[in-house]
């Protein structure tokens, strides 16, 4: 099931996108797709429905953040070796955590906002876990029957607020609209295996990205258990898995960065793709 939610920003309805790729209205089933009220048992619910009998959404409207409830915007850092290489950083021997501020988060193909005076913006393409069910301490074995579902994530950054003004790497990672989340939440029962997932990005055309989840240094279930001990997953919460190689502070030889007015284009296999302008911050 393809959830979804459409409209302007604070407005937006929910839905649902059928096999032949029609947007569906759910907001006569549910006013929200709130994970927190929902959770598994209510995703459950919602997969009994046959989506022919929703009305057809007309035109096409803005897509928002697929679901609500988010009050965690987990990151893992360099959980691909071959980007850790291009990054002159090492493989970590335990996933690198930080956090995204849930301010940066927007819709799948609302712009990029460069920040005022930005040096280094980059681009990440990376498989969101979206948690479903509370997690606490949980097993590797049990973890992913913690997830709700799968979705695509632009873990933006901008580098020299990230590596260096000092601190931690949050600072890089928060901007405003530097979490651009969907286009779906694409729910678990159709990704039985998360880590043999494709991926891509392109900057104005230009491929950039290519990489596929097979190559994960820590795997979803790996990162599930492991940030579970550190904090407690609530359901709605966003854990975005880290990034394959091709960003800009990799290319050679010199590394290349956002401007006003390109376009970041990305999307993982059966998840779904977003699209991006950078426009003045």
């Amino acid at each position: 099931m393809k959830l979804i939610r459409y409209g302007m920003p604070g407005r937006e309805k929910p839905g649902l996108v059928d096999a032949h790729g029609v947007l569906r209205d759910l907001s006569g089933v549910t006013p929200h797709l709130d994970l927190p009220s929902l959770g598994l048992a209510g995703l459950q619910r919602l997969r009994r429905i046959k989506p022919e009998s929703l009305p057809r959404v007309r035109g096409t409207p803005r897509l928002g953040v697929p679901f609500t409830g988010i009050s965690k915007l987990v990151a893992i850092g360099l959980n691909y070796s071959d980007h850790a290489a291009e990054s002159g950083m090492r493989v970590p021997t335990e996933p690198i955590v930080f956090m995204k501020a849930t301010t940066c988060i927007t819709g799948p193909n609302d712009p990029i906002e460069l920040p005022p005076g930005s040096l280094k913006t980059d681009w990440e393409v990376e498989l969101g876990v979206v948690i479903g069910k509370t997690a606490k301490r949980v097993s590797e074995a049990q973890a992913l029957d913690h997830v709700a579902g799968y979705c695509v994530v632009n873990d933006v950054s901008e580098r020299h607020w990230q590596a260096e003004r000092g601190g931690t790497w949050d600072k890089g990672k928060g901007f405003d609209s530097f979490g651009p989340i969907g286009p779906w939440l694409v729910t678990r029962d159709e990704v039985p295996d998360p880590q043999v997932l494709s991926m891509w990005l392109d900057v104005n055309g230009a491929s950039r990205q290519r990489g596929n989840t097979a190559t994960m240094v820590f795997s979803v279930a790996r990162i599930i258990s492991y940030v579970s001990e550190c904090m407690t997953l609530l359901p709605g919460d966003v854990i975005a898995t880290g990034t394959p190689p091709g960003v800009g502070l990799g290319m050679k030889p010199v590394p290349q960065f956002l401007k006003v007015g390109d376009v970041v284009s990305l999307g993982i296999e059966g998840l779904g793709a977003q699209r991006q302008v950078v426009v003045p911050g």
